[in-house]
């Protein structure tokens, strides 16, 4: 026993000094989650392909699409059923074409220097998969010997990770699309309900044929360690729900970055967002959770605060003001792009200054209201970005204290010079960020 605590020690230890690390290609990056089905009146690779110039000009760096695969029969919901109870995990969903389609799509987003990541559903299968056919021991079985499924998901079967076999087999399936559409990595689903003994093999065992980038569908810090590069923010975004809506202020948010920062490794990435395929579908976010004007504070937030990964979800940039019906056709209009101005700053700044780079530092600003109004500032060699934001419907005249030997700003959205921003006003829900213009100063102690 004291050994073992020896050794638990040590890898603590060891894990509070790691920095983690991640594929190059991600850093300063962002994800915009495709939803093939409903991003066009065909829903099929070839149609969406035909976004991707609009996507890229407004700078989206890394496309992730909902699950690919057929989608089981037995047990289907709705008439088209959910991507997430998937039949075949090597097959192509005939929905949106065939795997020459895919493999031309990714090539398409390879050309014009964008990411592609695919959804991965390794928890559960779909209810009639042929695994259950060619493999029934690879599922959990209840009391008469049936494959079971959790909650209301009938549609699907719970697999059974000690099946070293079933492991093997879904690594290999992964592997197969790695090295058959060339792909850049995995968001999966229901992370946190696999083994995490599964994922340091899994990861690890993929990471060698290339430098692959993994998203976790969990908000469990001891994914980070195991591989994963980033994971969700369920907790701090149902803070930002309840400031949105009134219900709290700031300093819950405040308790919540701090519990994070002392319990993930040192580089984790965070994936910030204000909404998501489950969240606009069942929870109707943005357009009920931050209404209108709401939204743009938390969205700059999900961009620019310490270790974020930014998540867009499609239609957003539309906006698409309703929830997307999940098992059923239901479109989406592409015609006004509102938002795609506003984004395209935000998601420009992030890959174009240094001062969203890992090596940059960041730091909370003080402010008159903290309870209201939030500020930090990120730094970076001779760059240097200060956001400050008004999470309330309360206009504020704002006093931060940043050091006056520093000045020389461009408002990011206004693109108007500014040379004092220690004093100025800020509307309900407001936003400023501040782009240095010249090089700091350094100031004398």
């Amino acid at each position: 026993m004291k050994k073992l605590f020896l050794l638990v020690g040590l890898y603590l230890v060891i894990q509070s000094k790691a920095q983690q690390k991640h594929p190059s290609f991600m850093q300063q990056g962002n994800i915009y989650e495709v939803n093939i089905r409903q991003y066009t009146q065909e829903g099929t690779f070839n149609a969406f392909a035909k976004h991707l110039p609009r996507l890229k000009a407004m700078g989206v760096q890394t496309v992730w699409f909902m699950p690919i695969q057929p989608i089981s029969k037995e047990g289907r919901k709705g008439t088209l059923g959910s991507y997430y109870a998937v039949a075949d995990y090597t097959g192509i969903n005939p929905e949106f074409g065939n795997l020459e389609d895919f493999k031309k799509l990714v090539n398409q987003v390879h050309a014009l220097g964008m990411k592609a990541i695919i959804d991965y559903v390794p928890n559960h299968s779909g209810a009639d998969n042929k695994w259950l056919t060619t493999h029934p021991d690879f599922y959990e079985k209840d009391s008469l010997g049936k494959p079971t499924y959790t909650a209301d998901w009938s549609d699907t079967r719970e697999l059974n990770f000690e099946n070293v076999e079933m492991q093997d087999s879904m690594i290999n399936s992964m592997r197969y699309w790695v090295n058959n559409t060339k792909i850049d990595g995995f968001r999966v689903d229901v992370a946190w309900g696999v083994p995490t003994s599964f994922w340091y093999k899994c990861i690890a065992s993929l990471k060698k044929i290339r430098p692959l980038f993994f998203l976790a569908e969990a908000d469990d810090a001891a994914l980070h360690p195991a591989g994963f590069d980033a994971t969700y923010t369920w907790r701090e975004y149902n803070i930002i729900k309840d400031i949105a809506a009134g219900k709290k202020g700031i300093a819950a948010l405040d308790s919540m970055f701090n519990m994070i920062d002392t319990s993930f490794v040192k580089g984790a990435w965070r994936l910030y967002f204000t909404s998501n395929h489950d969240e606009n579908s069942w929870n109707k976010a943005d357009y009920a959770t931050m209404p209108g004007a709401i939204h743009a504070p938390f969205s700059i937030l999900s961009q620019t605060y310490n270790r974020t990964l930014p998540l867009i979800y499609s239609g957003q940039e539309e906006p698409v003001l309703r929830p997307i019906q999940f098992f059923e056709k239901d479109p989406m209009p592409f015609s006004k792009y509102e938002r795609a101005s506003f984004y395209s700053t935000l998601l420009h700044l992030r890959k174009s200054n240094k001062a969203f780079g890992e090596e940059a530092k960041f730091s909370r600003l003080k402010v008159n209201d903290p309870e209201a109004v939030m500020a930090y500032e990120r730094v970076a060699e001779n760059d240097q970005v200060v956001v400050v934001l008004n999470l309330s419907n309360q206009t504020h005249q704002v006093q931060l204290e940043i050091d006056k030997g520093r000045n020389g700003y461009k408002d990011l959205f206004t693109k108007q010079n500014v040379q004092n921003i220690n004093q100025f006003e800020l509307l309900p829900w407001g936003y400023k960020v501040f782009v240095k213009t010249n090089p700091v100063v350094k100031v004398q102690k």
